[in-house]
């Protein structure tokens, strides 16, 4: 008979037992936080910076024309597919880092530039806080101004 190599054992000289691995300190184990791993859907960024763009004094709607008229039939159907939190916001999401493309419309009379500069802060801040992951990029298109006098685009509910 010959003889093979040893296999996990103990100080004690015995085969670990599930007790002895219960026994063992954490700090032979690592950091709890480290063991496996998190992935953050792409639909889960495009959430959080939506509702972040929306909270910017000077947005008026998310996405354009178009995609706000089929987006507002869309929420009306049951089991309509994309939420209007996601409208106008697409995200590619890596392992560490995530870009994000916007599109908003913008109330009359505001400056620009300034709601633009406000909408990037905002999304960073809201997604890297929630996420922990790098916003490499925040591009923002602006489709539409909403004048004063315009009524929204979204056709209303004939539901009674």
């Amino acid at each position: 008979m010959s003889e093979s190599a040893p296999r996990n054992r103990t100080d004690a000289g015995h085969e670990p037992s599930g007790d002895d691995l219960r026994k063992t300190p954490s700090s032979k184990r690592g950091d709890p936080a480290t063991r496996g791993r998190t992935t953050i859907a792409d639909g889960v960024v495009e959430k959080i910076a939506g509702l972040a763009a929306r909270d910017v004094l000077g947005v008026h709607a998310m996405g354009s024309g178009l995609s706000r008229t089929f987006g507002a039939v869309r929420d009306r159907v049951p089991g309509g597919s994309k939420s209007s939190a996601t409208r106008g916001v697409k995200a590619e999401v890596g392992e560490v880092q995530t870009a994000l493309d916007l599109e908003i419309v913008v109330d009359y009379g505001v400056s620009i530039a300034d709601v633009a500069r406000a909408v990037r802060e905002n999304v960073v801040s809201a997604v890297e806080r929630m996420t922990g992951l790098e916003v490499v990029e925040v591009n923002i298109a602006v489709s539409d101004v909403k004048l004063p006098d315009e009524e929204d685009d979204e056709p209303e509910s004939r539901l009674q």
